[in-house]
């Protein structure tokens, strides 16, 4: 049961990240170079924080995988 659970949890979180990574997509495509360098960095700045809050859950699951 902990095992199919933590199946679950990781492909959400693969989810997750996906759509991190759409979010910065949209938020910069389409932009004219001025716009472009006005949102790339915050949302280069938010696609970061929101990886490393992934990974960090990643890794908070890999040891109760481990030890099934």
């Amino acid at each position: 049961m902990a095992l199919m659970g933590d199946r679950e949890a990781f492909e959400l979180l693969m989810i997750e990240e996906a759509d991190a990574w759409f979010e910065y997509a949209d938020a910069t495509k389409g932009l004219k170079q001025g716009g472009y360098a006005e949102i790339e960095p915050w949302a280069w700045a938010r696609l970061q924080q929101r990886l490393r809050a992934i990974r960090a859950r990643r890794a908070r699951l890999q040891p109760a995988a481990e030890a099934a």
